[in-house]
């Protein structure tokens, strides 16, 4: 069902690229955007040690790449959330890519991989309890692949169809403006990872599929792909302990597609407005769902009388809108200055735990002159509840139970990347969580009150080589 999706796919959007005027220029990369963090690898200031013998000059040259990255992070659960404490995770990565033209003289084919080493104890999972994870590199502890594709480049550069092992968060409902901050609701958002299987094809998932991407006119890109729809390939349990290590590469699921347009504006040299970036996306799940309220025979799943098997509806979709936008930059400066994100994203509630989402922030890069790779920020997110999942609960509540009725969870986060050497980062950081999860009992309390607001403090380092 995956395979012959994902065929039709790429078969379609080859030919809508076919069909476009033959002066289409690709865009302006976005290299100027204000709030990007640094990507630079820590060799340069490593002197002679940065490369022994050349090695890595040298495989470069030939078209063959690697990077490692380090990431490090204590979190702090201050007051409320399930309980109090601190917690260590990392993460290690491991990047591979081959320039296949370059090293063979396959023209426009490129390889990738990716291997995550994953440790320590989320404070999401552990102490606070809540659905906007903490930090977006909280996983359980293991080692996995992540991406692994080939990619082709055609029509100068206008079209290119990826293949393989991906994850649709590398590109799909990304800001980089949102980058910076740390928890993971600002990348891979909220409403997506509660409504998808296993969370939906996100880190730390990658589950096969098709990713084409069409270039048609000065600043426009359109984006669109095909994955299997479970990357944990289905079952009973935790997800995560299916598929833990990424090899398994199930084909069998329900196909997930989802679509994306963009139109950047004012990225070329010497344009005389600020550049920004408008984004409009939907997705579409062809797989069975849960109904939030009813039962197979149309009770409530909150009436004791219920099977406690919930109607299984066919599909699921959602839609979200992006927007992008430098506010003020630095006279004499390329990329310093303050900058703008907001999403918002929606989806049915009759099967679906969240129907609404909402998220945006601001950020300064450069706030002291004197330290121009310096990033500060501040974002909010916001996840609502189903009605109809509310109203299960209600049920529940009217036969006697004592359920707590969710409503909805909010994030408000506060953070500081400071570069310490090219490649080094060093990230201080705030967060506030009001109504965990939407205001589930404390599954640490046997009084079964409500999880209180959280608030955590955090330390992050970054090392890129």
């Amino acid at each position: 069902m995956v395979l012959t999706a994902i065929r039709r796919l790429a078969a379609g959007l080859a030919c809508l690229v076919l069909a476009q005027p033959a002066a289409a220029q690709a865009p302006a990369p976005h290299d100027s955007d204000p709030a990007t963090p640094t990507t630079s690898s820590i060799q340069s200031s490593l002197g002679a040690l940065g490369d022994p013998g050349g090695v890595r000059a040298a495989l470069a040259a030939k078209g063959v790449t690697y990077s490692f990255s380090y990431i490090g992070e204590v979190f702090d659960n201050l007051r409320g959330g399930i309980e109090r404490g601190a917690v260590y995770e990392g993460r290690f990565d491991l990047h591979f890519d081959v320039d296949l033209e370059k090293l063979a003289g396959m023209t426009g084919l490129a390889f990738h991989a990716q291997l995550l080493q994953i440790h320590g104890r989320g404070p999401s999972r552990r102490k606070v309890g809540n659905l906007m994870t903490v930090s977006n590199i909280e996983a359980l502890p293991s080692i996995r692949l992540d991406e692994l594709w080939l990619e082709q480049t055609l029509l100068d550069g206008k079209l290119s169809v990826r293949v393989g092992q991906l994850s649709a968060d590398m590109e799909f409902l990304s800001s980089q403006t949102a980058s910076v901050f740390i928890n993971g609701t600002f990348g891979w958002p909220d409403i997506t990872n509660e409504n998808l299987p296993a969370g939906g094809d996100a880190y730390p998932w990658a589950t096969p599929g098709v990713r084409v991407k069409v270039l048609p006119a000065p600043g426009v890109t359109l984006l669109g792909a095909v994955f299997n729809g479970d990357p944990s390939g289905g079952g009973a349990g935790e997800p995560l302990r299916h598929n833990q290590h990424g090899t398994q590469f199930p084909l069998h699921n329900a196909p997930f597609f989802i679509g994306e347009a963009a139109y950047a504006y004012n990225q070329e040299d010497g344009a005389t407005g600020l550049p920004g970036t408008i984004k409009l996306g939907g997705w579409y799940h062809a797989g069975r769902f849960n109904d939030q309220r009813y039962d197979s025979n149309g009770i409530s799943l909150g009436d004791p009388a219920s099977t406690g098997i919930a109607r299984r509806v066919r599909g699921n979709y959602g839609f979200y809108a992006m927007a992008e936008q430098m506010l003020w930059r630095r006279p004499g400066t390329s990329d310093q200055g303050l900058a703008a994100f907001a999403r918002v994203s929606t989806a049915p509630g009759d099967r679906n735990p969240a129907v609404f989402y909402a998220d945006g922030g601001l950020t300064f890069k450069g706030v002291l002159s004197r330290r121009p790779d310096d990033i500060a920020g501040i974002a909010f997110g916001y996840a609502k509840a189903s009605n109809r999942l509310r109203a299960q609960q209600r049920d529940a509540r009217a036969f006697g139970a004592n359920t707590p009725i969710i409503s909805s969870e909010t994030v408000i986060e506060l953070t500081y990347m400071a570069q310490l050497v090219p490649g080094w980062t060093l990230q201080p950081d705030f967060q506030y969580i009001r109504r965990p999860s939407g205001g589930i009992a404390n599954p640490a309390d046997p009084s079964g009150r409500r999880i209180k607001n959280a608030a955590l403090v955090g330390l992050r380092t970054t090392i890129q080589y």
